[in-house]
Formats: structure tokens, sequence, C-alpha cells
């Protein structure tokens, strides 16, 4: 539950994009909760900021499918079902699919090895059963790979499709036996990179877009937490 005991005023000139990424952070940890109303004034305490700010910048979770503006009642979290995991992660595999080619084609070694920096981390991560830095990490490895694809268009699309997706994939997460799955997927991702081997990197990338798709079905279905 969102607590107001650690005011953290924002004091940075680019006011809006810090209130989105600060409510993005809010909603995808789950500390605004899934089905709940937006508290407007204690998250207008808790950054330093009135309220118009703070509705612009829910204006922009509106259009990313996070919150949903209701007049005169306010800003609510949606919740993630089921039909929007099956309609979104085949759409997101298959972006994935295409920036894992792309980036076989245009990476560069510096790129590479930065990459191979973060599967370093990521697997200590993973051994130290720290599961909030291993989805950190996690991320920024999918990042880097989209950004070496050199493609705008692309990027913007996945990461779009991806954030929609975040908290229903971080609250999901992990049985172990997943979790060592998806860790060895990691593993091949990795290796095709190196080997620039695009058709396998692909291929490779879709399927671990798919079974991060059965694992969140499969976590719906038993906490139902999350469904409407």
């Amino acid at each position: 539950m969102l607590q107001s005991t650690n005011p953290q005023a924002i004091t940075r000139t680019s006011l809006h994009h810090e209130l989105v990424s600060r409510l993005q952070t809010l909603i995808i940890n789950a500390e605004l909760e899934p089905g709940s109303k937006v508290p407007e004034k204690l998250l207008c305490d808790q950054f330093g900021v009135s309220r118009t700010p703070l509705r612009e910048a829910l204006k922009v979770l509106a259009s990313d499918g996070l919150v949903r503006l209701e007049p005169n009642r306010g800003a609510w979290v949606t919740r993630v079902t089921i039909e929007e995991v099956e309609e979104v992660f085949p759409v997101l595999g298959a972006l994935e699919a295409l920036s894992g080619e792309l980036a076989c084609q245009n990476i560069t070694d510096a790129e590479i090895e930065a990459v191979q920096e973060l599967h370093a981390r990521m697997l200590k991560s993973y051994k130290d059963s720290d599961l909030d830095a291993y989805f950190s990490i996690n991320q920024q490895i999918h990042r880097a790979i989209l950004v070496a694809a050199g493609n705008s268009t692309l990027t913007s699309s996945c990461e779009a499709l991806s954030l929609r997706m975040q908290r229903a994939r971080y609250l999901a997460n992990m049985t172990q036996g997943r979790w060592r799955e998806a860790v060895q997927e990691h593993e091949n991702i990795l290796a095709f990179l190196v080997a620039r081997d695009g058709p396998n990197l692909a291929q490779t990338l879709m399927g671990h877009m798919n079974s991060k798709r059965l694992s969140v079905v499969r976590w719906l279905k038993t906490e139902g937490t999350m469904k409407d």
C-alpha cells in the first residue's frame, strides 16, 4: 500500500517526464494496486507538485493503458486481463524477434560487450535470488538489443507494448523452475547475439516472450488478483 511517510519531492527541470516515470514505476511495482483509485492529493504531497502537472502525467498513462480516467471520479489503475495478455504478447514477441534480427545486422562490438556485462550482472542477481535486480537488468538487456536494432519506429512500438505488460510480468515472476528456464533462454539470446545469428536470435526471442505469456496467464488464472 502506498505510504506518504517518505516524501520524494521532484526537483528535476523535466517535471512532466519525471512524473510520468515515477507513476509508471508505482504502477509496475504494484505500489498503486490494480483496480485502485489514484490518490492524487497524496501523490501531489509526496512529489511536491500541484494537481495540474500530475493530471497531465496521468493522461499519458491513460494513453498507455495503465490508468483509466473517469469524469468526476478521477483516475483508476487498470487491471491486466487474460484477454489483453493473449492479445499483446504475440505482437510483442514479433517485435522482439524483429529487433533481434536487426540488432544482429547493426550491433557494434562495444554494444555486444555492454550486453555481456549486463548478462553477467543478471546471472549474479539470479544466484543471489535478487528478483528485483534480476528484473531490472533483464529489461536493460532487452532495451539494449532494441536500441542496437537502430529503428526508432520499432523502438517506440515495442516499448509501448512492453510497458503495458511489465507490471503483469513483474507480479507473475517467478517460480524457481521458470526462473531457471528464463536464465537459460537468456544464455541462448546472448550466444546468438554474439554470433550475430539473426534468424536464431529472432526465434529465441519470440519463444522467450511466449514463455512469459504462458507464465503470466497461468498466474492470472491461479491468483485472479488482477482479473476484472
